[in-house]
């Protein structure tokens, strides 16, 4: 089984650890599509910062987050599931999984990244800021970027297993599972009050982190959508499963709170 995550905007920007070693990095043959991302982001962030700014749509109040960018070469690095904050990742707290449940972290979960294509909860990165729907000057969109080299990695990680698809729309759209649609369940969380059922971004990402945790603690690794719904249903989840599509089977669970 292979989890994907979507990253957070929001980062944990490290004080101390080494520099950033590409080669060091999962999957190995991404590392000519990350090293031009690099290089594109920190040219322009080494400019003008105010033309950076601009670019990356970064606010007047955070100038920081421009030299942030300038310096990824040289930036202390930390593992990525210390970099990545917000909802999500502020319920599946993956520094308080037990030690089975972060042996399987490792194996298991990856996080789209607009500057690395995807990272493993170990790999060491520098905080970063490029949201996945920019355009850089010497790059172009990273949305197309990625879309062009994300597909043979992803599925060297996936191997023959089932992949649970928990991206955004943004970072979905760097690569889309047509080839392994069978095995892959895409999951949506429904808030439902008084038999109304609503998509709530907050509802949304932080049962995707509940979800995540109670996969990896529990140690289940189904091999199918339909599968993967009765294993969220015996971890106490509302789960509903529809037809297969393109991209994969979706399941909606149900939460009536957060």
């Amino acid at each position: 089984m292979l989890i994907l995550l979507p990253p957070s905007e929001g980062k944990s920007a490290p004080r101390r650890g080494a520099r950033l070693a590409l080669d060091r990095l999962s999957l190995p043959s991404l590392t000519p599509a990350r090293e031009a991302v690099i290089s594109a982001l920190v040219g322009l962030c080494s400019g003008d910062p105010a033309v950076a700014a601009e670019v990356l749509d970064v606010p007047k109040t955070q100038p920081e987050l421009v030299e942030l960018n300038a310096r990824l070469r040289t930036a202390p690095t930390a593992r990525a599931d210390a970099i990545y904050t917000g909802v999500l990742y502020d319920a599946l707290d993956p520094a308080t999984l037990s030690t089975a449940a972060k042996r399987r972290a490792a194996a298991r979960v990856m996080v789209t990244s607009s500057v690395f294509g995807l990272v493993g909860f170990g790999d060491r990165i520098p905080a970063y800021r490029l949201s996945g729907d920019s355009t850089l000057p010497a790059l172009g969109g990273v949305q197309a970027h990625w879309r062009g080299q994300l597909g043979p990695a992803v599925l060297e990680a996936l191997g023959g297993g089932l992949l649970v698809d928990l991206r955004s729309g943004t970072y979905a759209a760097f690569w889309r599972p047509e080839e392994v649609a069978a095995r892959t369940a895409t999951v949506r969380v429904l808030h439902e009050v008084d038999g109304v059922r609503k998509v709530v971004s907050h509802f949304n990402k932080a049962t995707k982190g509940r979800i995540v945790r109670a996969l990896l603690e529990s140690g289940t690794a189904p091999r199918t959508p339909a599968r993967l719904a009765d294993a969220l249903r015996d971890l106490g989840w509302t789960v509903e499963v529809g037809s297969p599509g393109r991209y994969g089977t979706q399941l909606d669970v149900v939460v009536t709170e957060i």
